[in-house]
């Protein structure tokens, strides 16, 4: 694999080719679903055009996209459809993002008003040429969600804002009753699936949002199907729980294009039973394990936990 270095610092990975045939070809039975199309579907389409905001589930071309438009929920994506990162793994485009827009989180809160729901999940692409990483829209935008839709629970996937624990913090004083940031993977292949993240960071931030807000939750995720080993999950696994992470997702890795890193294996639905039995044995107050898992599946279920509901 070779990269490339543009003005932001962002390196562009060059795949090498693929080493098997998992690439290609018909997947397993478990990882097949129904195209993305019924009335709700339709409805949110046009919800979101007309409020001119993106969602995660179309940009990084989310599996579950039919599921859970189809029953009213979805994963707003902040600040814009380009990214300053080039991670081996994620769909959405990279490039110079356009100017941040004051009004998006007055629209993101004004839509779930609309979309009527309880529980809402925010995430963003990575905009590492702001000062402070875009935590101010985050910030904003529970602000305006707390003031126009009382009640409803909000989950925010955060980037690492390079280490700026002051923009942690700003959206941490927000107070969203769960706070994710996906490790995404095991340190050892780092390098190549996210190359301008640090497992260590990513550790220190979430360990550091639950002392900031002893009451948030705080969530992790990866994917498999990389080419990490079973000793190498677990140990993920034992790391989250020792810097404090309530909550962990973990599911397939489905290669979005043949520019992007090859699917080293297909994981059974046998064996993420056996990883969330492993994690609840770790003492996660939360396992969600599956082929077709990604950060926000049944985020609505995991709101519950949270000591603000109670």
């Amino acid at each position: 694999m070779t990269t490339t270095i543009n003005e932001f610092g962002t390196i562009t990975l060059e795949p090498a080719p693929p080493t098997n045939n998992l690439t290609r070809g018909r997947r397993p039975e478990w990882l097949r679903v129904r195209a993305a199309d019924s009335p709700k579907y339709r409805e949110l389409t046009a919800l979101f055009r007309g409020q001119r905001l993106h969602t995660v589930c179309e940009e990084a071309m989310c599996p579950n996209i039919g599921e859970c438009w189809g029953r009213g929920t979805a994963t707003f994506l902040l600040m814009g459809d380009t990214c300053t990162r080039s991670c081996g793994f994620c769909k959405i485009k990279t490039g110079r993002p356009g100017a941040l827009d004051p009004d998006e989180p007055r629209r993101v809160a004004e839509s779930i008003k609309q979309m009527g729901l309880t529980h809402a999940v925010l995430t963003s692409v990575n905009r590492d040429e702001q000062p402070d990483g875009g935590a101010w829209v985050f910030a904003e935008s529970l602000h305006w969600i707390h003031e126009l839709v009382p009640g409803c629970t909000v989950e925010v996937l955060i980037p690492d804002f390079k280490g700026d624990w002051a923009a942690l913090q700003v959206v941490m004083d927000a107070k969203p009753e769960i706070l994710n940031h996906n490790t995404e993977t095991v340190p050892r292949l780092y390098r190549t699936v996210r190359p301008q993240a640090k497992y260590m960071r990513s550790m220190e931030l979430l360990q550091r949002a639950k002392r900031m807000d002893g009451e948030a939750l705080t969530k992790s995720g990866i994917m498999v199907g990389l080419g990490e080993t079973w000793d190498e999950i677990l140990q993920v696994m034992d790391d989250l729980r020792t810097h404090d992470v309530d909550i962990m997702t973990i599911g397939q890795y489905l290669q979005p294009s043949r520019f992007h890193l090859p699917i080293a294996r297909y994981y059974t639905p046998d064996e993420f039973a056996r990883l969330k039995e492993e994690g609840e044995a770790r003492g996660f107050k939360w396992m969600e394990c599956g082929p077709l898992v990604r950060s926000s599946y049944h985020a609505d279920g995991q709101a519950h936990l949270s000591p603000r509901q109670r």
